[in-house]
């Protein structure tokens, strides 16, 4: 994947910059879209293989619709490939994670806590109320498939939104600051981060554009909270994750169809509704608060 990165960043930054005189060894001078282009080409160049290798294992055929458990398998390799894509980057050009916000310290992983335990109640609080207002209904009959799930979804949260911070509230967000403004920054890294999500899944995808944008900038936001650390922003993302797909699996809050779907959340989908909506905003609330 060094490799990879080599060539790709030896043959396109004379195209950015024909004057500059930037040798391999040290890329810190690199324009920042050069970096982040070199990132995103290395990574998914490296995926395709093991999607491909994947794919076959799964028997999916092209153009056939992903089936949720089909996802994972693909899903997988592309999320532990993308480290050591960021790490051949990093080494490229002299930064070290600590400047993406990961240090790996004790500091960093009570800030996960403190993220999960407060993204966890979170989704509890706006389920709660929707219950309470009638627009959904509790299975309670479903309560005995959650704990075998609980465990191996909270890993796979865990690994989703470490990798998806470190990525966009780390590098994307610290490499498009270096050439603009913090803020324009964390918009462009958030809109980036909502308009990757149509990959997988483009109808179900499309009303949550708005809600995935709003959830990038509180994660942004987290960040700043956390003092550039991304243990905050990582901790709420995996709680989120980790709270919804636990609910969506083992099916233990349905809409009553009392109220639009627009509220509870199209196709089921919290952030596609007002009460996903809902839920980043006192999210947000409560992080500006603290920071």
């Amino acid at each position: 994947m060094q490799q990879v990165c080599r060539i790709f960043l030896r043959d396109v930054i004379p195209l950015f910059e024909p004057s500059a005189n930037i040798s391999l060894s040290s890329l810190q001078d690199a324009p920042a879209l050069v970096v982040v282009m070199a990132f995103f080409l290395s990574w998914i160049l490296g995926w395709v293989p093991l999607a491909a290798i994947s794919a076959i294992a799964i028997k999916w055929k092209p153009f056939q619709p992903l089936q949720p458990e089909q996802k994972l398998p693909l899903l997988i390799p592309l999320y532990l490939l993308a480290p050591l894509i960021l790490w051949g980057t990093s080494w490229l050009t002299k930064t070290s994670f600590s400047e993406y916000g990961f240090s790996g310290n004790i500091s960093t992983f009570s800030s996960l806590a403190l993220g999960l335990s407060l993204g966890v109640l979170g989704i509890a609080a706006i389920f709660s109320g929707q219950i309470w207002l009638g627009w959904c209904a509790f299975q309670e009959t479903n309560l005995k498939q959650v704990r075998p799930i609980l465990l191996p979804i909270l890993l796979v949260a865990l690994l989703v939104g470490g990798v998806e911070e470190l990525i966009f509230r780390g590098f994307l967000l610290t490499e498009l600051g270096k050439n603009s403004s913090i803020w324009t920054a964390a918009i462009a890294s958030s809109l980036i981060f909502a308009l990757l999500h149509l990959v997988w899944e483009q109808q179900e995808t499309i009303p949550q554009l708005p809600g995935l944008w709003l959830m990038g900038m509180v994660l942004v936001l987290a960040r700043f909270t956390d003092k550039g650390s991304i243990g905050l922003a990582w901790g709420l993302h995996a709680g989120w994750v980790w709270a919804i797909a636990c609910l969506d699996t083992a099916q233990l809050v349905n809409p009553t169809d009392c109220v639009s779907e627009w509220v509870t959340g199209k196709n089921k989908k919290p952030l596609a509704g007002v009460a996903g909506v809902v839920c980043l905003l006192l999210t947000g609330g409560i992080l500006w608060l603290r920071f």
